[in-house]
């Protein structure tokens, strides 16, 4: 690990004046993968009016910095849930990261190794937690897409404990999948329709596809052992018999007692549910409304952070997740209230924009444009940023 990271530290050098920012990467991430993946990586749901207003909401955050208190000395390790990390971000979980770019887990995996932070892998992801858990090298987080059945649910928590993941994050906004539209118009269904459009697609896209000989087609493969078979078709219909509408207190207090871990849960968006959670012995929750792709009817995540961390009162980690793109908006979030942040597109773009490199380049960037930016402000660490906030963005939402 230690030789490759050398030679990826060489690498990543060239970078940082043709992609200066994670918002550089979308476009040539996008001429990289078929536009099927693109569709997948990129879209929201319904008008898709949530995803820029996550990014809006974000951006009227305001701090104010002070200038007379000397140089800073910037340090960006964080302590969250008994883990000491390089710096206040993980890398969030994608469902079919695989299929948005080839043996993509793995790569975010070592990534997370190297950097130091944590990588959440999905359920829905293209590789099983076997063969991602021992990359992660003690950084491996696991999401979870609760089944209607508790026998595969408890089994799902001891294969990822198995594999090293010591970090269960459930996920809890997703009762049932979204529209998703633009999904729908790109073709996008499991498995994938082998037709003269898709051919067309994958062909103008020789890097990837060629990428995808290496590992195959995608597969859910978590999810095979569950399923009458491990053919994609089989696979995708228990993901429609098992994953709906199934999760409440009562299997929350179950999975609390089944596992021996961190237990997160994500997709929080009201105070209530953030209390209730508490009261069962959630180590963290994350305030997110999935990227804007469930409903697109929810509040930017960011106008709940506020009310959402007071009302815990610091009885868990607050977590955000939904919008984040630079480093500067990492420092919004942990100044209104969150102790970490994820990031889960930011990361995808990087990867499929550049590789194996792209991970650790997008997490480059972050650390510093966040270093930059707490010297900007003159603060001496990350714990004084609530005293930067200009004024508490107003709520549009009744709590």
């Amino acid at each position: 690990m230690q030789h490759q990271y050398g030679t990826i530290v060489a690498t990543l050098s060239r970078y940082y004046n043709a992609y200066p920012s994670v918002a550089d990467l979308m476009e040539p991430a996008r001429r990289r993968i078929p536009f099927f993946a693109w569709e997948y990586l990129d879209s929201g749901t319904g008008a898709e009016r949530l995803p820029a207003h996550n990014l809006q909401r974000l951006q009227e955050v305001e701090m104010v910095p002070q200038f007379m208190g000397g140089a800073s000395n910037i340090n960006l390790e964080t302590r969250l849930m008994g883990e000491t990390y390089a710096m206040p971000i993980a890398i969030g979980p994608i469902g079919m990261t695989g299929m948005i770019w080839p043996g993509g887990e793995h790569i975010l995996a070592r990534t997370a190794a190297r950097q130091n932070i944590p990588y959440c892998l999905s359920t829905v992801a293209c590789e099983a937690p076997e063969s991602v858990g021992p990359l992660c090298e003690g950084k491996g987080w696991f999401q979870l897409y609760v089944p209607a059945d508790q026998k595969i649910c408890a089994d799902m928590m001891q294969r990822a404990w198995d594999s090293g993941f010591r970090t269960l994050m459930v996920t809890a906004d997703v009762p049932v999948p979204s529209t998703r539209e633009r999904q729908r118009k790109a073709g996008l269904k499991m498995p994938l329709e082998v037709d003269y459009k898709t051919l067309l697609r994958v062909a103008a896209r020789p890097t990837w596809a060629l990428a995808t000989l290496r590992y195959g087609k995608p597969r859910l493969r978590m999810l095979e052992k569950y399923a009458e078979s491990g053919d994609l078709k089989e696979v995708s219909s228990f993901l429609g018999r098992q994953l709906s509408e199934v999760l409440n207190l009562d299997y929350m207090k179950f999975i609390r007692e089944q596992w021996k871990g961190k237990l997160v849960v994500k997709g929080i968006l009201h105070e209530e549910d953030a209390k209730s959670l508490v009261k069962i012995g959630v180590d963290g929750i994350v305030i997110s409304n999935h990227g804007g792709r469930q409903f697109d009817g929810a509040p930017a995540a960011i106008d709940v952070l506020p009310a959402i961390s007071k009302a815990v009162n610091k009885k868990c980690a607050v977590l955000y997740d939904s919008g984040i793109r630079t480093g500067l908006d990492v420092l919004r979030a942990l100044a209104l209230g969150a102790d970490f942040v994820l990031l889960g597109r930011a990361f995808i773009y990087g990867i499929a924009a550049l590789g194996e490199e792209g991970g650790d380049h997008v997490a480059g960037l972050l650390k510093e444009d966040m270093a930059n930016n707490l010297k900007q402000l003159g603060v001496q660490g990350l714990d004084e940023l609530p005293g930067c906030l200009s004024q508490k963005p107003n709520s549009n939402y009744p709590g």
